[in-house]
Formats: structure tokens, C-alpha cells, sequence
């Protein structure tokens, strides 16, 4: 009798445990309902979530919501990426970065999450890191296919942070990665794009209006579509 009172309450014990382990929340849910939020280095606004890298002397500021693991976003990056540092590092105009963890949602998945905070944990080592780890992350060589949730692994992200100069073998930033350092305050810039109206990634706004390709609602894709648009939206 008394083994059998014990194992009936190690049954209800284990279902209770289970029930709680089912509505306790993940780690993503945890961070953003977290209060109490790390932000990197280089930031400013309300938990870090104002992104703005260029020299002060830059009049104005194009604005560019993107989500880690967009194809179109890195068709973007690839083709004009290139041109948006160059006029950043010549003082043309401040780039401000917004980014968006939707596709996690619509496809399943953490890399969108995982890529963002690992973004923050570039940026806590410099603005140009940041930049250059966000190019990595949408090259041709490391971007995978939206289907494939790559970038929720740590260790791809530490992967492809191999190939900045900066992030290479750099043990601050890895174990930020893999402790998640930056993971709440991914998660307020998120709902940052979330309460930005912005619908889609890429997305490219100056003065509050958007800079799409002539004769298209779209964000220019190559060097040339975006250097006509850009100069139009500069003089503005």
C-alpha cells in the first residue's frame, strides 16, 4: 500500500512538473518580457534601440529595416551594400538600423532572433564591426535560404564572425553569442520594427519617406538604382 501511495504521487508530481514545464516561457519569451535590458556599446534611445553608425557631421540619415534571414535583404546587401558603407565611412549620410525578427514567425524558427542579438554583440565591439558582421551574415557565401534556420545555431553565427577582421577569434564576442547577452535587447528592437508601421524588409526610408527604385515601390537593388535615389532623396 504504501509503495503504491508513493508512486501515485510520484505520477501526479511528474504531471504537475510537466504541466509547469509546458507553461513555463522559452528563452525568446523570457527575454522579451525581461525588464531589465543589456544593450551594447555604441547605442542610445530607450534599452539601446536607437542604431545609428556615421560621422555627426552627416546632415541626414537613411533609415534601414532589415530581417536577418530575408533573401531580399541580402539580394539588397549584395548588391548595394557596398555603396551604403562607402557613403557612410565619406560622410554623405548616418545610416539608422532597425531590425526585424518576423520570418522566425511566418517560417519557424530562432536564426532571425539569434542573428540580431549576435548583431548587438558586434556592435558592442565597434560600429564598423557591426557593419561588416552584417554584411557577412547576408553574403552570398554564409546567407542561407530562408527555409534554412541557420543563424539559430551559435556556432554558425561564431562561423561566419570568423571572416571580420575585427570578430575573428574575439572571446568577448563569442561568449556574448553564447550566452545571449544581447538576446532582451534583440527582442525590444524588434518590437521596435514591430511598432515602426514598416511592413516589409528591405525597407529604406529617408526624411519619413520611403526610397524606392524609379518607377517601383521597391528598395533599389543594385549600386546604380540606389545612388539615383538616394541623391534625390538627399536633396530633398
Amino acid at each position: 500500500m504504501a509503495v503504491s501511495v508513493v508512486a501515485a504521487l510520484a505520477v501526479v508530481g511528474g504531471i504537475s512538473y510537466g504541466v509547469m514545464q509546458l507553461n513555463k516561457p522559452d528563452a525568446w519569451e523570457a527575454a522579451a518580457d525581461a525588464k531589465n535590458v543589456t544593450a551594447p556599446k555604441n547605442t542610445s534611445g530607450k534599452d539601446g534601440t536607437t542604431v545609428v553608425v556615421g560621422k555627426p557631421s552627416a546632415k541626414k540619415t537613411l533609415e534601414l529595416y532589415e530581417d536577418s534571414r530575408c533573401p531580399v535583404c541580402a539580394t539588397f546587401e549584395q548588391g548595394v551594400g557596398e555603396t551604403v558603407s562607402k557613403d557612410v565611412e565619406a560622410g554623405k549620410y548616418k545610416v539608422q538600423y532597425i531590425g526585424a525578427t518576423f520570418i522566425d514567425n511566418t517560417d519557424n524558427g530562432e536564426g532571425s532572433k539569434n542573428a540580431l542579438s549576435a548583431l548587438g554583440a558586434a556592435l558592442d565591439v565597434s560600429p564598423e564591426a557591426f557593419l561588416e558582421y552584417k554584411a557577412a551574415l547576408y553574403s552570398a557565401e554564409f546567407h542561407p535560404e530562408e527555409s534554412d534556420d541557420k543563424f539559430a545555431k551559435d556556432s554558425y553565427l561564431i562561423e561566419v564572425a570568423n571572416s571580420v577582421d575585427a570578430l575573428k577569434g574575439n572571446k568577448d564576442f563569442q561568449k556574448n553569442v553564447e550566452d545571449g547577452t544581447y538576446d532582451a535587447w534583440a527582442m525590444k528592437m524588434s518590437k521596435t520594427f514591430d511598432n515602426s508601421g514598416v511592413q516589409g524588409t528591405p525597407t529604406l526610408k529617408m526624411d519619413d519617406k520611403k526610397i524606392t527604385a524609379e518607377g517601383s515601390e521597391n528598395a533599389p537593388m543594385t549600386a546604380d538604382e540606389f545612388t539615383k535615389a538616394i541623391d534625390k532623396a538627399l536633396k530633398a
